[in-house]
């Protein structure tokens, strides 16, 4: 990517980065004012999360992701932490992954020494393994499960015993479509199953690393005991933080407009100039083709001074398509539709 980008900054108005999800607008002031009331923190933080944590994660998770039943939680050094360590964590040989994918999952597997296998959407497909990751909405497409898709993810698990982690961190940002989280359609029995959330992107805190994961409370206590031992603790000014953030709604509402709306704007140039968008309808990217080499649509873009990411890097199946994401200010987003028209 290196020469692209080299490429794209040298626009005359400017490189404009599409190729990351970065957060780009101000963290909440409440999230601020929490870290900074909270800096003093000379102890050590708890693994299992402060009393008030607990509390916020447990209340978010039953209120706003819809889980019922026996459930517990676990603050994560952001959820990318969790999705490159529960491989290892949980001893799993064999580890499923989406055919296009957050390459991440794959990375994790290698860490633990898993055999990494591919999968498509439909679980009846699937080999017998020890953990499966779904990943919705989906990183890079934005394709978001339908409820009978998530139903037949849960019948598999149940019927093979087998962990599903069901990475979710895109879950506050829908666009056409607002994806379910897997523990809401579990309906009370969560056994095998794990939802992993991340704040990072929910309220632009990506540099404090605040996330969690929910779920089969068996499988959280086996987490928190490794963890414990390899000193896997978020800070506590981050757990405050992180109890703030979760208390209000509202500032989650307004980001999720500002990516509709950056949405709307690069899909109509795109649209205009060949693309076709595919899936896209939650999270933070624009998954199209032009039914080219993604390294040719990536060189189109650095000639207009855009770096996009190759859909190549989320494995092979995307190799005709490109990444684009939404995560640049509204005046970087109204730029690039301006150099795409």
């Amino acid at each position: 990517m290196a020469p692209y980008g080299t490429r794209a900054k040298a626009h005359p108005r400017g490189g404009i980065d599409l190729s990351q999800g970065t957060p780009v607008d101000p963290t909440p002031e409440l999230v601020q004012q929490a870290l900074q009331a909270n800096s003093n923190s000379p102890g050590y933080p708890v693994t299992t999360g402060t009393a008030e944590l607990r509390t916020a994660l447990k209340k978010y998770s039953s209120t706003i992701l819809g889980v019922s039943g026996e459930f517990d939680v676990l603050p994560t050094i952001g959820s990318k932490e969790l999705v490159a360590l529960l491989p290892f964590l949980l001893r799993a040989s064999t580890v499923l992954i989406p055919e296009i994918a957050y390459p991440t999952y794959r990375v994790g597997g290698l860490i633990a020494e898993s055999q990494v296998i591919e999968v498509g959407i439909d679980p009846s497909e699937w080999p017998i393994s020890d953990l499966a990751w779904i990943n919705n909405p989906s990183n890079p497409t934005g394709r978001v499960h339908s409820d009978a898709e998530l139903d037949a993810v849960i019948a598999w698990s149940r019927k093979t015993g087998t962990v599903v982690a069901s990475d979710e961190c895109y879950f506050s940002f829908p666009d056409t479509e607002q994806s379910t989280s897997i523990l809401r359609r579990a309906n009370g029995d969560n056994t095998n199953l794990l939802a992993l959330h991340s704040l990072s992107k929910r309220s632009n805190i990506a540099g404090y690393r605040g996330g969690f994961v929910v779920g089969d409370p068996k499988l959280i206590s086996k987490l928190l005991e490794i963890r414990k031992h390899m000193g896997m603790m978020v800070p506590q000014p981050i757990q405050l933080a992180m109890v703030a953030a979760l208390s209000d709604e509202s500032h989650v509402e307004v980001q999720a407009h500002r990516y509709r709306e950056r949405r709307k704007k690069l899909a109509a140039a795109l649209s205009k100039n060949g693309f076709v968008i595919e899936h896209s309808r939650a999270g933070l990217y624009i998954w199209c083709t032009r039914n080219e080499s993604d390294w040719e649509t990536v060189d189109w873009f650095a000639d207009r001074g855009i770096l996009v990411t190759p859909g190549n890097f989320y494995g092979g199946a995307g190799a005709r398509h490109v990444r684009i994401a939404l995560t640049a200010t509204d005046a970087q987003i109204d730029e690039a539709v301006t150099r795409l028209t």
